[in-house]
């Protein structure tokens, strides 16, 4: 049942899902909107039930703070998973929803690219550290940084999934193709069985037309991977992360909030197809 006041009581679809589901949020371009998605996503999935961790891979940490972690007060986070064998159980932090956790990144993560290159076997270090996990939890919920460096491959590497957000801007269709041009290297070399979640339209204003020009470009390239929910512009998505909160334990009845609760449900109704 839901947890969230307001989001309203229902049963959780069957559960023929994979269990311990890795899903890597990607895109090498900034300001899409994977922060924001990786940890609305995962709290709409944690409010209806499901035992969600979010794995900040970014160093700047957003997605950490975005669910109430004081970044700067960090004693450990990623980054000592990754370099100095830390149990990455040790590491996971809970936060205001009871089903949904944060392993959580700061600064210290900005130098791993290089420090991961000099490593044996640099592309698994996380999924060497998330498959202990994986039985612990229904999804774990990658942010990976603004970019195509190790840290991102190590993501792509670790996921059963991919789910790529596209701003609804004029270079979406260029940003897109070189991430899927990675994906399928990443297939080809690395994870074989790394498959395509989804494309989710962010920052959609139904009012522009470049919104609607970018939504029917990319739809009309990968029309069966468009997940039907679109993420619109709004201001209590913006103004979320500023109070350490998810926008549906900020605002529920948000536009926002019940485009991230519509993108879970049509996620799940996905897997259980």
């Amino acid at each position: 049942m839901s947890t969230i006041a307001g989001l309203g009581p229902r049963v959780l679809p069957p559960a023929k899902f994979i269990v311990g589901r890795i899903i890597s949020i990607a895109n090498q371009k900034g300001g899409v909107g994977k922060t924001t998605t990786a940890v609305n996503l995962g709290a709409s999935l944690a409010a209806d039930g499901r035992r969600v961790l979010i794995v900040d891979m970014d160093p700047q940490g957003n997605a950490s703070s975005g669910v109430g972690i004081s970044v700067h007060e960090l004693c450990s986070g990623v980054y000592d998973a990754l370099m100095r064998d830390k149990d990455l159980a040790d590491i996971v932090r809970s936060t205001e929803l009871d089903t949904l956790y944060i392993a959580p990144s700061n600064r210290d993560l900005a130098g791993a690219g290089l420090e991961l290159a000099e490593l044996e076997r640099p592309h698994l270090r996380l999924r060497d550290v998330l498959v202990p996990l994986k039985a612990q939890y229904d999804y774990l919920v990658v942010d990976s940084p603004p970019s195509l460096d190790l840290l991102t491959i190590n993501g792509l590497t670790a996921a059963d999934t991919v789910l790529v957000p596209v701003q609804c801007e004029y270079y979406a269709m260029e940003g897109l193709s070189k991430l899927m041009e990675t994906i399928e290297m990443v297939r080809d070399s690395l994870n074989p069985s790394l498959q395509i979640e989804g494309i989710v339209f962010t920052m959609y204003d139904p009012r522009n037309n470049l919104s609607h020009q970018v939504v029917t470009e990319v739809q009309g390239f990968y029309n069966d991977k468009c997940f039907k929910t679109m993420i619109p512009r709004n201001i209590r998505l913006s103004e979320a992360p500023s109070y350490g909160k998810p926008v549906i334990t900020y605002d529920i009845a948000s536009r926002g909030s019940q485009s991230y609760i519509q993108l879970a449900r049509e996620l799940e109704q996905r897997a259980a197809a």
